[in-house]
Order: C-alpha cells, then structure tokens, then sequence
C-alpha cells in the first residue's frame, strides 16, 4: 500500500520545492524554528494555486496551547480565510490547563473549518492519557492526528504511534511526524503500520550574510525545504520495504 507524505513548509521557495520533490500533501506553516505558527494570507494564496492538497497550521503563536478568547477570535478568522483562499484543509488543537483536550474550542474551531479535511496537530503529544484522547479526535471529528508518539521525535515514539494506529482501526488516520527521513522511515514503517508520515525535509543549516544577522535581520542560520530531500524519502515511500 502507497504511503503519504506530507511536507511542512514555512516559505514560497519551500511550497515549490515539495512539489518538484513529489509531495502528497502539503502543511504550510510559518517560523518552523518553533514548531510552526499560522502562515500569511499571501503564502496561503500562493498555496492555493498548487495542484497537491495544502493544509494550513492554525496557531497564533509559539509556545503552548493553552488559548484566550482573543486568540480563539484569531484562530477562528484563519480558518475562515484558509477557507476562502481555497485551501484543502486547516491544522489545529487546543488544550486545557490541565494538559487535557479543549473540547469544547475544538469544537468551535471545527464549527468555523465546515467542508475541510481536520488535522489534530502535535498538542496531542502532551495530553496525558492519549487513548482517550484518539477517541475524543473520532468524536470531533478530525480525519487525522498527527504525533510523535509522545516523543520528541518519531522513531522513539514507535511503541505509542503502533498503538494508536492499532487502536484508530480505520476510523482516523495517524499521521507520523517528527526526526523522520529517508534513512529511518523504513524501521519506523515496518515498527508502527502507519500510513501516513510528516516531514520538513529541510538542509543542513546555511548561514546567512554576517550584516543581515548584525542588523537582527536574520539568525546566523536557517534550514531550507530540499527538493532532493523530499524525492529521496518519497522514493523510500514508493518502494517495498526490505526485508
């Protein structure tokens, strides 16, 4: 069975360079040096003109996400205009303070995203009990999660991502994401059954002109989104695992 990839991008060059490398799916975001946060207005336009689906990250800030009602009404609005740019899809989650699900403003973020495909974001990985938490996402109605398995990063989280997708029995997809690249996504493949996995795909960090980082223009590197990093793990996707 073919498996998904889907590219996290945070800039224009990134959208076009997923798509060269054989992207499925896209989740377009901004400032991946903190996980992602909501992309502009003007990258989701540019998004929408691609002819793979796009999905868009909505979080209006870094850090956690524990949410106030002004950023709920912010959250709400990116919805609506991913909407009407014409993307496929919006990425979101929302917890309690005590680390729990906020059901109650998922709901009324999915009220606002009627007619897209529904990612739970990685706020997922810091619900305590994630179980329950799959079968609140199913009760949402969300199509996917995407986790690490409650790890920083995939492949040490291959024991919880192989139950939950045990455990979603069809009902809803888990997408893997998290340190996943071409080198280790067959363990990861052949360890948990998911059929769907996230990366960013991004080079090796490339320093940035020395005035540009003195005028605080720039960090003194940033990482780029590889169209040969994505054909390479895409590559490792399309081919049958080895023995």
């Amino acid at each position: 069975m073919s498996i998904l990839l889907e590219v996290c991008v945070d800039d224009a060059a990134g959208l076009h360079a997923a798509v060269q490398g054989g992207a499925d799916r896209i989740e377009l975001c901004s400032s991946l040096g903190v996980g992602g946060v909501t992309p502009s207005a003007g990258l989701m336009a540019e998004a929408a003109k691609l002819a793979i689906p796009v999905v868009a990250l909505i979080r209006p800030r870094g850090g956690g996400f524990v949410y106030s009602e002004t950023e709920e009404q912010v959250m709400r609005r990116d919805i609506e205009l991913a909407a009407e740019l014409g993307l496929a899809g919006v990425a979101i989650g929302a917890l309690t303070s005590e680390g729990l699900l906020d059901l109650p403003l998922l709901r009324r973020l999915i009220w606002c995203a009627q007619g897209l495909q529904l990612t739970l974001h990685r706020a997922f990985d810091l619900v305590p009990d994630p179980a329950k938490a799959l079968e609140d996402a199913v009760a949402l109605g969300f199509h996917r999660i995407l986790t690490s398995g409650g790890a920083p990063k995939a492949p040490a989280g291959a024991a919880r991502l192989a139950a939950l997708v045990a455990q979603s029995r069809g009902r809803i997809r888990i997408l893997a994401g998290s340190g996943i690249n071409a080198d280790n996504v067959d363990e990861l493949l052949r360890s948990t059954g998911v059929l769907e996995v996230h990366a960013s795909c991004r080079t090796a960090d490339v320093e940035a002109a020395p005035e540009l980082v003195a005028f605080g223009f720039a960090s003194a590197s940033s990482r780029a989104t590889s169209a040969a990093a994505v054909r390479e793990l895409k590559t490792r996707l399309d081919s049958p695992l080895p023995p």
